[in-house]
């Protein structure tokens, strides 16, 4: 069995990376666009002519699940119980992602729990509110989550939050691992190979999007940013992508955590006639929508990110944001394991990350029972090693059977394939494509495959 014996600094691994991304193509079908040179009346975007909903997935396979029989027990155990910190948003812009995750990470706790837990202890788990930038609550929630001498710390779910207690984190000898930063940033970030994450950068996310709206047939995009470095991530990567498939991204308009006001961005891009509008934002977009489309804005001609690609059932008229869409990182939610998440919290509506905060839990309950220990430092040095080359896997149970037999595994879990590079990235992930139906709910339409090479 492979064992990593030592973590080498984050900006000396992406040079051996040579970070690049290869995107399998989907044929859009046609669908024309209204240039900016059009002689159209109106300024506002009147939508662009986008691929029918296709019944079925992308192309994601489900892992291996289930061991045949009992689970072994283990044959190191531990006098130190692997303890888990929660570090996941129940108030601020990313609120509505909160519920999900949690769900998400207690579920899998449940799971690995039922299986006899991890080196024959079972493991605990402590939730702790992350806020947002405005706040200083995720700094309060680490300390205290530290205190309690958890070995790992799942969260933040922004990347702006993860850039306020990575360090402080890290340097404690603890595991970060986020089930839903997406910025580039965290893949050199000196974290002395602590920093882990299931979400995929947005090098995927904002590549496939950029290059699934300008095959949908706009030949120029307005972008309303937020300006943090998770929008500003994926605004580069969006522009790069559209502009190399052709497009032309004619406005860029910038707004920061906080702000509540947003016609001056709103009328600026408007003023530059785009084909397509790209919100790039959290909760912002329950004010931005409605400005939008009180200037005429189709809805067709939006196009959302994980952030906000949400449920508005509550929020706007029946019909506001009807043939909108959205991105966000990961498989869809298969309806097994939507009904296992709602037996753990039955209120449930949105399944976003939900999969990558399941698979957060099982890969450092893994990783430790390959490392024999329950120590964070010991944890990251086989976090890699069980994401590739073995034996395939896809939960707890079927996985730790396999290490406790001796074997190699391959974790491939609910997000999706599971392989890490050097720096703690997905090297591989599918992107969800959403969109929303008649009562401004994101309802599955594919799934775009994307590798960093």
């Amino acid at each position: 069995m492979i064992q990593r014996l030592q973590a080498t600094p984050r900006a000396a691994k992406l040079a051996a990376l040579g970070v690049g991304v290869a995107l399998l193509a989907t044929a859009c079908g046609g669908g024309s666009s209204t240039s900016s040179g059009s002689s159209s009346a109106s300024a506002a975007p009147q939508g662009v002519a986008c691929p029918a909903p296709q019944s079925g997935s992308g192309g994601a396979t489900a892992a291996p699940t289930g061991a045949s029989g009992s689970v072994p027990r283990a044959t190191t155990t531990t006098d130190t119980p692997l303890k888990l910190g929660s570090l996941l948003p129940t108030t601020g812009s990313l609120a509505f992602l909160g519920p999900p995750e949690i769900a998400g990470v207690n579920l899998a706790v449940k799971q690995v729990n039922d299986a006899g837990g991890v080196l024959g202890k079972p493991i605990e788990v402590i939730h702790r509110d992350s806020g947002d930038t405005k706040t200083d609550i995720a700094t309060q929630s680490v300390t205290n989550l530290l205190g309690q001498n958890v070995s790992a710390i799942i969260g933040a779910a922004s990347s702006g939050v993860s850039k306020t207690v990575i360090n402080q984190i890290t340097g404690a000898g603890v595991v970060q691992f986020s089930p839903a930063n997406t910025s580039p940033d965290f893949t050199t970030w000196d974290d002395k190979g602590l920093y882990w994450r299931t979400a995929p950068s947005d090098v995927l996310q904002g590549r496939v999007l950029g290059n699934y709206i300008a095959s949908c047939g706009a030949q120029t995009l307005g972008m309303i940013v937020l300006n943090d470095a998770y929008g500003t991530g994926l605004q580069k990567n969006i522009k790069d992508a559209f502009q190399s498939a052709g497009g032309k991204v004619v406005a860029e308009e910038l707004f920061n955590e906080g702000d509540s006001q947003f016609s001056t961005q709103v009328d600026k891009v408007l003023a530059a006639k785009p084909d397509a509008i790209a919100l790039i934002t959290f909760d912002q977009a329950k004010q931005i929508v409605p400005l939008l489309t009180g200037k005429g804005v189709k809805p067709t001609s939006m196009f959302m990110v994980d952030g906000n690609t949400s449920d508005y059932s509550k929020d706007f008229q029946a019909g506001t944001l009807k043939g909108a869409q959205g991105t966000i990182p990961g498989t869809f939610a298969k309806d097994d394991f939507k009904k296992q998440l709602l037996a753990i919290d039955p209120s449930l509506k949105d399944y976003s990350y939900a999969g990558e905060s399941w698979d957060a839990v099982n890969l450092i309950a893994l990783a430790a029972e390959e490392a024999k220990s329950t120590k964070g430092v010991d944890i990251a040095k086989h976090l890699k090693d069980v994401s590739e080359g073995g034996e395939k896997c896809g939960d707890f149970a079927s996985c730790v059977t396999l290490l406790r037999q001796g074997k190699d595994i391959d974790y491939d879990g609910k997000s999706g394939p599971v392989t890490f590079s050097d720096a703690g990235d997905p090297t591989e992930a599918y992107i969800g494509i959403y969109q929303f139906d008649d009562k401004n709910v994101p309802q599955p339409i594919k799934e775009e495959y994307g590798k960093l090479s």
